[in-house]
């Protein structure tokens, strides 16, 4: 049974109402991968943001496996510290990756997140030798758009990883890099400017689907 582990942030959490994009894609393995398998995660909740904090499972659509590891404001710096658990205790296999706006945005540079990112996957070998990992670059957001300096950091950023994707890319821990989602809209696919709509939601969850069927040829095209 190949078991998946969704990570990333507020875009990957989602908050209260959603479909997410956690969602969509386990619509999509249901559909077109042809073993059985699981979502798995330390998480299940989403943000809510009356409360502030992750205490909501008013999901759109609840008849589905929750977990995942992802959190509203976190990014690689907090995530590095929590994967190797997660992937031990949820025996994940594969790790769907979203991550580094958050990290860009208010914690690190792109120097700094490159280091965060190889923290990660050392922390998730560690627990699973032979884990895969399929990465998102970041997408960038309405503030991309509007700040040209924080617009430089996630271009250089989106370069290291691809960068450190490639180097510490092995035959029994594959990294396999996502593309950024085709034909992504901040005023058409984001309700806020950051945070996936429905359609973003789809072209997230895509993504990594076309990733992982043109990688590894596990699944199928996205159809969703």
């Amino acid at each position: 049974m190949l078991r998946f582990m969704p990570v990333g942030d507020s875009m990957t959490i989602g908050s209260a109402g959603e479909h997410t994009w956690r969602y969509r894609m386990w619509q999509h393995l249901c559909e077109t991968y042809g073993g059985p398998f699981r979502i798995v995660g330390p998480r299940t909740a989403l943000y809510d943001k009356s409360a502030d904090a992750a205490t909501s499972h008013a999901y759109a659509e609840p008849d589905f496996p929750q977990g995942h590891l992802a959190g509203w404001g976190e990014g690689w710096l907090h995530m590095a510290p929590l994967v190797g658990e997660a992937v031990r205790s949820g025996r994940a296999d594969v790790l769907l990756v979203s991550l580094g706006l958050i990290d860009l945005g208010f914690y690190t540079d792109a120097e700094q997140t490159a280091a965060n990112v190889r923290a990660f996957i050392a922390g998730a070998r560690e627990a699973n030798p032979r884990v895969r990992m399929v990465v998102l670059p970041v997408i960038p957001n309405v503030r991309a758009e509007a700040d040209a300096p924080f617009a430089a950091q996630v271009a250089r950023f989106n370069e290291l990883l691809a960068k450190e994707l490639a180097d510490l890319d092995e035959p029994r821990s594959p990294l396999l890099p996502a593309s950024l989602p085709a034909a992504y809209d901040t005023r058409r696919d984001t309700y806020d400017g950051t945070h996936p709509s429905a359609s973003g939601e789809h072209k997230i969850a895509a993504a990594f689907a076309e990733a992982m069927w043109q990688g590894w040829g596990l699944g199928g095209p996205y159809t969703g």
